[in-house]
């Protein structure tokens, strides 16, 4: 029976976890968890697992940096992201990352089970849409609006402008990410800069507009 670690800071949404793998034995059980990344990368440095399911969107960290930093400590031991975000911008930056599938929060019991065995087989999953999309990338000068150049942003500008949409400041944002509140400037005017905004005040609203249609 697989054994499957869950990283994700909703007591609810572990819980909900906890009873769909003992619902399905056949898919595994679950043999620990943990709400932080600190707590994840410290239960996995000698967990049993075969598995870890975890969310993108931590406390403490980003969910990206925890996947390389479990990648570079445990290299065989697979992550599948199970998170809100826009599998369209963060898929393939997952799997940059070392991760080896994503779903979409809200995917069905039968398809989680899946998602897990193929994991644990050594495959890669994803769905078709993002499968195709990670598989041909964006061609280039292809336009695409928003959306289009959020892919142009790196994994830290991405983090930033979803905390702008948060509604976090630049002290709020510097704190939770650790960086000075002159870097979280800087990322600001790279993301201005990268989705053709026309100043700080336009970020924002596009950022709290992000957020609100569903990016995470």
């Amino acid at each position: 029976m697989h054994r499957i670690f869950i990283v994700d800071d909703h007591p609810m949404l572990r819980d909900g976890l906890r009873h769909l793998f003992s619902q399905q034995e056949s898919c595994g059980r679950v043999c620990g968890e943990a709400a932080t990344a600190a707590e994840a990368i410290s239960a996995l440095a000698d967990s049993d697992a075969d598995i870890v399911l975890m969310d993108l969107t931590l406390p403490d960290r980003s969910g990206l940096e925890v996947i390389r930093d479990l990648h570079a400590m445990r290299p065989e031991l697979p992550v599948l992201v199970l998170s809100m975000h826009d599998e369209m911008l963060y898929a393939e930056r997952v799997i940059r990352a070392g991760g080896k599938g994503y779903l979409v929060k809200g995917a069905s019991a039968e398809e989680i089970r899946r998602a897990v065995e193929e994991v644990i087989s050594g495959a890669i999953y994803l769905s078709d849409r993002a499968s195709k999309h990670v598989l041909q990338g964006l061609a280039k000068g292809k336009s695409g609006g928003l959306a289009s150049g959020l892919q142009r942003l790196s994994d830290r500008e991405l983090e930033v402008f979803e905390l702008l949409g948060h509604g976090l400041s630049t002290a709020e944002i510097g704190g939770k990410l650790q960086i000075s509140p002159r870097t979280v400037d800087a990322h600001r005017s790279n993301i201005r800069t990268k989705l053709g905004l026309p100043d700080s005040l336009a970020v924002i609203r596009e950022a709290v507009i992000w957020v609100e249609v569903g990016s995470g």
